[in-house]
C-alpha cells in the first residue's frame, strides 16, 4: 500500500497536531502517523497548560494560527495568572486542563481540518534518496527524505517529513529495579526509527523524565489539605474569543475546580530514603539525563538534605473522574515505597492510587544538527520537533512543531495565501522567528546554536528582549506574519486589527489629551494617589503606580466611549494599551537594542570561512564553529566557546 502526500507528521503529541494543522491550513496535503488515534495530544505529565514563560509561547501558538489556546480554553477547569505581581513581562497565564475533553477537542479540530488524514500505524523506518547536489555546494547533506515506512508495512511518501516522536523512540518505564519498553504507561515504544535516522548521520543520545503517582479522589482526607481555587480571568489563551465557546473564564463551558496543597512529612521522607538503594536514579540503572528544574521527590531529598518537607499540588484530571495528579511528587522508586510514603501524609493516609510514578528514558537527536527553520542539515525536508529535539513541556513542543509544520509546507511548496508560487512550485523561503519576535525564537535559537545537556525548559530568563515579549501583544507581534503565509485565517487577522485599531486610538487619546485636576482629583484622592496641582497629560496619570485606565475612565468621558466601542474586548484591549503607555520608555529602549543586534543579524557567514585554518580565532572556537556552522555572526556570538574577541576576528575579515 503506497500513499502520496506533500508532508508526513510522525507522532500525535503537542508538537506533531501543531505541525499537521499548521501544515494543512497551509494548503499542503497532509498525513499526521499516530500510535493510537484516542490519544491524540495526550497529557502524560501534568494535565497543565501554560505557567511562567510557558503561557507566553501559548499565546504565541495560538498568535500564529495553532490550536493549543483554543483547545485549553474549551477544556479548562481552573485558570490562573502567574507573576500578577510582578511587571507585565513576567505575567504568565495558566489554566488546569480536563485530560480526556483536552483529547477530545484536539482531535475535533484535525478532524475538521481540510486537507489533513489522520493515519493510525507506528513509523519505523524513512525513505530517503541521495542528494548528489550536495557536494558541489559543500554542504554536509547526503539524503533527501522521500517518505516513510510501518510496522504494517505501508509506504507513505512525501517530500517534507516532520519527526515528533516525543518519548517513544526506544523508550524504557522504570518504577524501581523493573524496567518494561514503553513510550508511554501502557504504550509501546518505536524501536527502529531512530537507527533509521542515525543512519543517515544524525547524532542521538538519551534522555530522562519523570511523572507522579496518580490518585483517586476518593480517598484524600481534603480538610487536612489548604484549597488553592482558580481566579476569575477575562483574558482567555486564544485571542479569538468564542472559538472554545466562551468568552471569558467566568463563562467556561466546563466547571471551574480548585486545586489542593499541603506537604510531605519527616516519616515520609525516611521511607523514602530506605528505598533509594532500589532507585532506577541512584542505583545506575538510568544514565541519561533528566531535567533540573523538574526533579523527583528522591532527587528532592539528596539535594535538600537539610529539609523536613516538600510542597505538593493535588490537581483534577477532569471534571467526571476521580484521577487526580500529584505534582511534586514524581517519582520512579519502588511502587510499596511510594504508596508507603504517601500513607504518612495525614492528608494521604488512607490513599488509594491508579498507578504509581515511573521514570523513562527516551531518544532525542542533537538539535545543533538543524537549521533554524527545524530541517535537519545532514537530510534535506526532514524536520524535527518536540521532545526528540531535547525539550520539555508540552507549550515548547508545539512551539517547535508549528514551526516545523509551517516549514515543511513550504519545503514541499506551499504557502497558503499564494497559490500561484504553489502551482509553479517554486521554492519558497524559511519561516524563522528572532529572538526579539517571539519566545519560540529563543527557544529554536537556543537548541540549534547552544544544543542541550539537560532536557530545555523555556523560562524568562531565557529570553534578553521580555519587555517586548508579552503575553498581552503576541498577536501584535506574530499574527500578520502567519497571515501572509497562509496559516492564520483571515478572521483572526481581521480580529487583530480590529484590536490593533482600539488599542492605537486609546493611546493616542492618552498621549494627547490634557487632564485638569478637577475632573480626576477625587479620583485620584480615592486611589490613594496624590492630587494634581496642574494639568497634565493623561499619558503621565496613567504612568503613576496603582493608577490605570480603568481607574479614570469614569471620570473622563471620551475615554470611556473609546473603550465601549468594543465592549466584549474591552479588558484586553485596555490592558494592552496600558501596558504600552506605562512601559513606553522601556519597551523603545529595548527596541533599540534588539535593532542593534538585527545588524549582526543581517551579516551572514556562513561559507565564508574555513574556520580550521583561522588560527587567529581559539581552538574552542573554531571547534564550535565548525560543528554549529552558524548563518549569521550574531548567530555565531550566541554559540558557547565563541568570545567577543573571536567575533571581532570574524568582523574584520568580513570587512575586507
Amino acid at each position: 500500500m503506497k500513499l502520496y502526500y506533500d508532508v508526513i507528521v510522525v507522532g500525535g503529541g503537542h508538537a506533531g497536531c501543531e505541525a499537521a494543522h499548521a501544515s494543512a491550513m497551509m494548503g499542503a496535503k497532509t498525513c499526521l502517523v499516530t500510535m493510537d488515534m484516542n490519544k491524540i495530544a495526550q497529557m502524560s505529565c501534568n494535565p497543565a497548560v501554560g505557567g511562567i514563560a510557558k503561557g507566553q509561547i501559548v499565546r504565541e501558538v495560538d498568535a500564529l494560527g495553532g490550536g493549543m489556546g483554543i483547545v485549553t480554553d474549551a477544556t479548562a477547569i481552573q485558570f490562573r495568572m502567574l507573576n500578577k505581581s510582578k511587571g507585565p513581562a513576567m505575567w504568565s497565564p495558566r489554566a488546569q486542563c480536563d485530560r480526556g475533553k483536552f483529547i477530545w477537542k484536539w482531535r475535533e479540530m484535525l478532524d475538521q481540518t481540510p486537507n489533513l488524514d489522520i493515519w493510525q500505524d507506528q513509523v519505523e523506518e524513512l525513505i530517503t534518496a541521495p542528494t548528489p547536489s550536495h557536494e558541489q555546494k559543500g554542504e554536509d547533506c547526503k539524503a533527501k527524505v522521500t517518505g516513510v515506512k510501518t510496522i504494517w508495512g505501508c509506504e507513505l511518501y512525501a517530500p517534507s517529513v516532520v519527526i515528533t516522536a516525543g518519548t517513544f523512540l526506544n523508550g524504557l518505564m522504570h518504577i524501581g529495579r523493573k524496567m518494561v519498553q514503553g513510550g508511554r504507561c501502557a504504550e509501546p515504544a518505536s524501536l527502529h526509527l531512530t537507527e533509521s535516522i542515525n543512519a543517515l548521520g544524525i547524532r542521538s543520545d538519551r534522555m530522562k523524565t519523570g511523572t507522579p503517582v496518580r490518585i483517586d479522589k476518593r480517598s484524600v482526607h481534603f480538610e487536612d489539605t489548604e484549597i488553592q481555587p482558580g481566579e476569575k480571568v477575562t483574558s482567555l489563551f486564544s485571542f479569538i474569543k468564542g472559538k472554545s465557546d466562551c468568552s471569558d473564564y467566568s463563562d467556561s463551558p466546563l466547571p471551574q475546580l480548585p486545586c489542593w496543597t499541603f506537604n510531605t512529612t519527616p516519616e515520609c521522607h525516611e521511607i523514602l530514603r530506605s528505598g533509594l538503594a532500589d532507585s532506577p536514579l541512584y542505583n545506575g540503572q538510568i544514565q541519561s539525563i533528566g531535567p533540573r528544574y523538574c526533579p523527583s521527590i528522591e532527587t528532592k531529598l539528596v539535594t535538600f538534605a537539610d529539609k523536613d518537607h516538600h510542597p505538593l499540588f493535588l490537581e483534577p484530571e477532569g471534571t467526571d473522574t476521580n484521577e487526580m495528579y500529584l505534582n511534586g511528587f514524581s517519582s520512579s522508586l519502588p511502587m510499596e515505597i511510594q504508596l508507603e510514603a504517601l500513607k504518612k501524609i495525614p492528608a494521604l493516609r488512607d490513599i488509594r492510587i491508579y498507578r504509581p510514578g515511573y521514570a523513562i528514558e527516551y531518544d532525542f537527536f542533537d538539535p545543533t544538527q538543524l537549521s533554524h527553520s527545524l530541517m535537519s542539515k545532514k537530510c534535506d525536508g526532514l524536520f524535527f520537533a518536540g521532545q526528540v529535539n531535547g525539550t520539555t513541556g508540552y507549550e515548547e513542543a508545539a512551539g517547535q512543531g508549528l514551526v516545523a509544520g509551517i516549514n515543511a509546507a513550504l519545503c514541499a511548496g506551499h504557502e497558503g495565501s499564494s497559490p500561484e508560487l504553489s502551482a509553479a512550485n517554486v521554492q519558497l523561503p524559511t519561516f524563522t522567528l528572532h529572538r526579539d519576535e517571539a519566545y519560540i525564537g529563543v527557544l529554536i535559537d537556543d537548541l540549534v546554536t547552544k544544543g542541550v545537556d539537560e532536557p530545555y525548559r523555556m523560562f524568562t530568563s531565557r529570553a534578553e528582549y521580555r519587555i517586548l515579549l508579552r503575553q498581552d501583544d503576541a498577536d501584535a507581534r506574530l499574527t500578520e506574519k502567519a497571515y501572509n503565509i497562509g496559516v492564520a485565517t483571515k478572521e483572526r487577522y481581521d480580529w487583530w486589527k480590529e484590536k490593533q485599531q482600539y488599542v492605537d486610538e486609546i493611546v493616542d487619546f492618552c498621549n494627547t489629551a490634557n487632564v485638569k485636576p478637577k475632573h480626576v482629583n477625587s479620583t485620584l484622592e480615592s486611589a490613594g494617589s496624590t492630587p494634581l496641582s496642574v494639568g497634565c497629560k493623561l499619558r503621565e496619570l496613567i504612568a503613576r503606580p496603582g493608577i490605570g485606565i480603568w481607574t479614570v475612565a469614569d471620570a473622563l468621558p471620551k475615554l470611556k466611549a473609546i473603550l465601549s466601542k468594543a465592549p466584549n474586548r474591552n479588558e484586553e484591549i485596555a490592558e494592552t494599551a496600558e501596558i504600552q503607555l506605562k512601559y513606553a520608555g522601556y519597551i523603545e529602549r529595548e527596541k533599540v537594542t534588539a535593532e542593534k543586534m538585527h545588524r549582526l543579524e543581517n551579516i551572514r557567514i556562513k561559507g565564508h570561512f574555513d574556520y580550521p585554518k583561522m588560527n587567529g580565532l581559539s581552538t574552542e572556537a573554531r571547534q564550535k564553529l565548525v560543528a554549529i556552522n552558524p548563518e549569521t555572526l550574531a548567530q555565531a556570538s550566541r554559540i558557547p566557546g565563541v568570545s567577543p574577541s573571536d567575533i571581532n576576528v570574524l568582523l574584520v575579515l568580513m570587512g575586507r
